[in-house]
């Protein structure tokens, strides 16, 4: 079922003033050291299929228990939940695991015969910023004019800990994408709850008549666009996934409900349309999905469980420590900041190494103002800005992205915008479009431990590497 890979699709298609990244963690080696020291103890336990086992089988039953030490009841599970949490711990603080990429591939071939729908169309409203045209310069992105992709030499990798340069394509499975995008754009559909106008709550669940602006604008975006596109249909039957319309940002604004509310909210909403329509008991939900970028959407669901464990959550806050998130069946969507003026020059001189500005709101960013705040390349403010802040972006080699209060902000979108290769400082984070982008062509990914190594990192990057990244940060 590529149902969701089409969905993520979908989303990339919304936001082409691009942002994005990639993250895995796993504690694997914890369960198979339950496994040993279960199977394993001095000799005396044994695998079930051991010989000696098989041969006396009243072994699993009759255990020599009184011959064991009293201490050993103590000692097993003590050893056991020590080398557990030490491996945990040397895991976390010594993997970078913001650069291990899924390993989810879609590599199904589809039938690409001619096509009985319209050509590929654009979805997205007619904006300044947000243009897509109906033909992907697929060309200019991967090589030839045959869109095959010359062979890269292994690349050395970035620093001590920066992420490896291993190919310099922007997309992982270019020509897999185009398929996946031509199959998709003749038959996908998606069915959207109906509400009139004159519905109370119509400005949660319609789209906005306005072009959408502030933090949160990626939300609006998306309804807007995707109301507008030929992937919906009005024939539920039709519809490979089915799309719950409210918008968290709107209720969290709403006197109404406001942010203690929306929990209850969502719960009823959900229990109507089960009661109403046949569609989300048939799977449960898992066929449905919603977007959500305001912050307070991470405990939106609270009281509708069946929603955060089977549904599509696309959300900004795409951390694995956030407990409404689920990795690999939920999405992470790009936040951006809506701009309607002339896209800037890149080419300007860029004297500083690194830049960033924000509020000291977390741990992370107090650790990078206490070793950077006074250096002469990289330029850590926290604080008002005596320059206007897209000058010091269009100024600066590298603009540092790093966790707030949450994991999402509009400043890698930033980033690509002002032509600034993005630097991420966020521990264990889905960056958007994961499975389409590959990151770590346009992107550097530093594990928050080794922000005293920070400036030794961007400095090991050689001219032509950096070329290449800004480069590729220069075809969004």
């Amino acid at each position: 079922n590529n149902n969701h890979y089409y969905l993520l699709i979908l989303v990339y298609l919304h936001f082409l003033p691009k942002e994005a990244t990639e993250t895995s963690s796993s504690v694997y080696v914890a369960s198979v050291l339950v496994a040993l020291f279960s199977n394993f103890e001095k000799g005396q336990y044994l695998p079930l299929n051991h010989p000696k086992q098989m041969a006396h089988p009243s072994m699993l039953l009759h255990r020599p228990l009184a011959s064991l030490p009293s201490s050993a009841f103590f000692f097993l599970p003590a050893t056991l939940a020590l080398f557990t949490t030490l491996f945990i711990l040397f895991y976390i603080f010594t993997t970078p695991s913001l650069f291990i990429s899924h390993q989810h591939k879609h590599n199904l071939k589809y039938p690409l015969g001619p096509s009985q729908s319209s050509p590929l169309t654009p979805i997205l409203p007619s904006n300044g910023s947000f243009h897509l045209s109906a033909k992907f310069p697929f060309n200019d992105v991967f090589g030839g004019e045959d869109g095959t992709v010359s062979p890269v030499s292994s690349r050395s990798h970035f620093g001590s800990k920066g992420n490896s340069m291993n190919d310099i394509d922007v997309f992982r499975d270019g020509d897999i994408f185009l398929e996946d995008y031509q199959q998709m754009n003749r038959s996908f559909k998606i069915y959207v709850y109906p509400h009139r106008r004159d519905d109370p709550f119509a400005h949660v669940f319609l789209p906005v008549d306005f072009e959408p602006g502030g933090n949160y604008a990626s939300e609006s975006y998306f309804k807007k666009a995707l109301m507008n596109s030929h992937f919906i249909t009005e024939d539920p039957r039709k519809a490979d996934l089915f799309f719950l319309p409210f918008s968290i940002a709107r209720l969290r604004h709403d006197r109404r409900v406001g942010g203690g509310g929306i929990q209850s909210f969502i719960r009823d909403y959900i229990s109507n349309i089960s009661t109403k329509y046949p569609y989300w008991n048939r799977t449960g939900g898992a066929d449905h999905f919603y977007v959500a970028c305001h912050s307070i959407g991470r405990s939106a669901m609270a009281k509708a469980e069946d929603v955060k464990l089977n549904a599509i959550q696309i959300v900004c806050s795409s951390s694995y420590f956030l407990p409404g998130y689920v990795a690999h069946k939920d999405a992470s969507l790009p936040q951006v900041w809506p701009r309607t003026d002339d896209p800037p020059t890149t080419t300007s001189e860029r004297k500083k190494l690194a830049f960033f500005a924000g509020a000291i709101n977390s741990p992370v960013r107090e650790k990078l103002v206490k070793f950077w705040r006074n250096d002469s390349e990289i330029y850590a403010h926290f604080g008002r800005l005596k320059t206007p802040y897209a000058d010091e972006l269009l100024g600066s080699k590298f603009c540092l992205h790093v966790k707030g209060f949450e994991v999402n902000t509009a400043r890698i979108a930033d980033s690509l915008y002002y032509g600034c290769v993005p630097i991420i400082l966020a521990n264990y984070y889905d960056l958007p479009f994961a499975d389409i982008l590959n990151w770590k062509s346009f992107s550097i990914a530093v594990v928050t431990v080794d922000i005293p190594l920070l400036k030794k990192i961007l400095r090991g990057i050689t001219s032509d590497e950096y070329s290449s990244l800004r480069g590729n940060v220069l075809k969004g």
